[in-house]
């Protein structure tokens, strides 16, 4: 189901940037529950339906290599009597790529000369690439990919600074949260647990950006 979403999202997506007619760059910081705040980049296209709406697509980039904290106590509350921190926290050693593919819908409307302000809403798909440690041979990388849903509220204002240019300042709350569960053979007592990484990945974005017309 979640791969059938992604192929309809990604057509759909195409279809609309043939007929787009204004691109945005957009740079800034995102902070989300799972992990310490990074930088951020997208590209968004869209179509305009009248002088106050626009329909088009976004994607975004996020990357961020962390400690899991949230896994290090699951690991030691799993195993009882027998923790190693120092070890725990190499098994949760996390090399995390997300990247959100949203349709999303504006609406603007003009605050001052040259100034406007505006609200965005946003569904779509997050693809998450996470390489992570093996459990039994933290040495070694192993790579997870995961898709979820996820959805976006945005406010910002844009001021024209030429014919088809703009630039924009926006402040987003983002929401999604992939995950997967796996068992683990222990070495030890021959028994299998079950793990679950969870990756909460709602929290704020806050992005500069410039807007080009055509």
């Amino acid at each position: 189901m979640k791969k059938n979403l992604l192929f309809i999202l990604f057509v759909f997506a195409v279809s609309i940037s043939a007929q787009g007619n204004a691109n945005i760059i957009k740079i800034g910081m995102f902070d989300p529950q799972a992990t310490n705040m990074g930088f951020i980049i997208g590209y968004e296209r869209l179509y305009p339906i009248d002088e106050h709406l626009e329909t088009g697509w976004s994607v975004d980039w996020f990357h961020k290599n962390y400690i899991d904290q949230k896994y290090v106590t699951e690991i030691n509350r799993e195993y009882q009597g027998n923790i190693d921190s120092e070890l725990n926290e190499l098994r949760a050693t996390t090399n995390l790529h997300e990247i959100p593919v949203l349709f999303t819908v504006d609406y603007t409307r003009p605050v001052g000369e040259n100034i406007s302000a505006y609200l965005e809403g946003s569904l779509g798909a997050e693809l998450m690439f996470i390489f992570y440690r093996n459990f039994i041979n933290p040495d070694d990388d192993e790579l997870k990919a995961t898709i979820d849903f996820s959805w976006r509220i945005t406010a910002g204002a844009s001021i024209a600074i030429g014919s088809r240019s703009s630039l924009i300042g926006e402040v987003s709350y983002h929401s999604s949260k992939p995950s997967w569960t796996y068992k683990v053979k222990d070495p030890v007592t021959d028994t299998e647990k079950t793990f679950e990484r969870s990756f909460d990945m709602s929290g704020i974005l806050i992005r500069l950006g410039v807007k080009f017309y055509y």
